[in-house]
């Protein structure tokens, strides 16, 4: 807590994400807000909520959210079925190399808990010249590594990572970038922020911009599990997708 009693607004942004088959736990994630207009969506890796390859197929998540700012043990679960009559309720992408791992739910404001103390991310906060970007720039990656968070307070943690591949050249043909940092199971859907300095954001209570979504590691196939470590490199897919996704 600060000397004013309240937090950092960046760690309001986050939020864990469990999910669920009928009511049996199957995991949990990261994910985070944005606000588009007048529409406010959860955004997550779409492997969070489906994901064929391993039979990850849940039903419901639910999202821990605080209710006061000035006591940030106060919180409640907000609860989100996954499928309206058979339809699945998220939105994902595609683009020329295959799906992109990203999806977002439209949330309905209306019942979110009175004085629901969360921030969000808005366009303002994408990058736009993505040139500007220089490899080994300092970022935070800010989630719930293997679910791992201040139980009391109920934030998550951050991560330092730099930018590991030429940001804006989509990686082997991929929407995504690579970073550079130390991730676990858990971190899946975490916003991958740029501290702005450029005063860009003016007033914004959050001053930082967001410049992709984590999905996972990245690792090699034919790495000697015995000699040599992991790479200790991540995807983040590009967040500009999010225009794309939160365009109604």
């Amino acid at each position: 807590m600060s000397k004013r009693g309240t937090v950092e607004p960046v760690l309001l942004t986050s939020a864990r994400v469990t999910t669920f088959q009928g009511q049996e736990m199957i995991s949990g994630a990261s994910g985070f807000f944005f606000r588009r207009d007048e529409r406010l969506y959860l955004v997550t890796s779409r492997h969070v909520l489906w994901d064929p390859p391993t039979g990850h197929h849940p039903d419901r998540l639910e999202l821990e959210l605080h209710t006061n700012t000035f006591n940030l043990t106060l919180t409640t679960t907000f609860s989100i079925l996954l499928y309206r009559q058979g339809e699945a309720i998220w939105r994902q992408a595609s683009d020329s190399e295959g799906e992109v791992d990203v999806a977002v739910i439209e949330l309905d404001q209306h019942a979110l808990p009175e004085r629901c103390a969360l921030r969000a991310f808005t366009p303002a906060h994408l990058q736009a010249a993505l040139s500007e970007i220089e490899i080994g720039t300092p970022l935070l990656v800010v989630g719930f590594p293997l679910g791992f968070h201040d139980t009391l307070h109920h934030l998550p943690v951050a991560r330092l990572a730099c930018v590991a591949s030429s940001f804006g050249v989509r990686f082997q043909g991929q929407g995504y970038f690579l970073t550079d940092a130390r991730t676990h199971r858990g971190t899946s859907g975490a916003p991958v922020l740029m501290r702005d300095t450029s005063g860009d954001l003016g007033q914004e209570p959050v001053p930082w911009k967001l410049l992709g979504i984590h999905s996972s590691r990245m690792d090699m196939g034919n790495r000697d599990l015995v000699q040599d470590e992991a790479l200790g490199l991540n995807c983040a897919w590009y967040a500009d997708v999010l225009m794309a996704l939160t365009d109604v």
